[in-house]
């Protein structure tokens, strides 16, 4: 194989703890048949998501954390319903959910406290546990550190400072 041949194949691995396949893998892909595949910027910008954020926090809870959604194409974002300017389109958002004795709001308050990162943001849950956990990592100097509650009103998603 010729080592441009060999550069374009993607790594099977974006991190100690997330596979190339955990990272692109959508139901809705699959089911719908959308191409869910990053370009190099987008798999450069899910690697440090991974490295920056993800790991850090899968280091400190030490049990599993399932990835809801990381890498969406362009189509698979608009068949979900994403927002047009989805973080995930650029490979530089993850939403993850605890499987293990960390509950959800322990790792958001983990995340919060010792990580860098550009959005965090409860996802709906009670005022307890979130359902989920969104985050986002665009780099050290563009990083906002938002803090962000969604909150489903009358059939709208909200977004709260807290």
């Amino acid at each position: 194989m010729k080592k441009t041949e060999k550069s374009k194949k993607p790594s099977n691995r974006i991190s100690k703890n997330i596979s190339y396949k955990e990272g692109i893998y959508s139901a809705t892909a699959t089911r719908l048949k959308i191409e869910n595949k990053p370009n190099e910027e987008q798999l450069k910008n899910m690697k440090q998501v991974a490295e920056k954020v993800f790991q850090p926090v899968r280091e400190w809870c030490g049990h599993p954390i399932r990835i809801n959604s990381f890498f969406r194409s362009e189509a698979l974002n608009t068949a979900i319903r994403g927002s047009v300017s989805s973080a995930h389109m650029k490979g530089q958002a993850i939403d993850i959910d605890s499987l293990g004795e960390k509950s959800n709001a322990e790792l958001f308050e983990y995340i919060r406290e010792n990580c860098d990162f550009d959005q965090l943001i409860w996802e709906f849950g009670s005022d307890i546990n979130p359902d989920w956990i969104h985050l986002s990592y665009v780099n050290k100097d563009k990083n906002r550190k938002e803090v962000l509650e969604a909150r489903r009103e009358r059939g709208k998603v909200k977004y709260y400072r807290i």
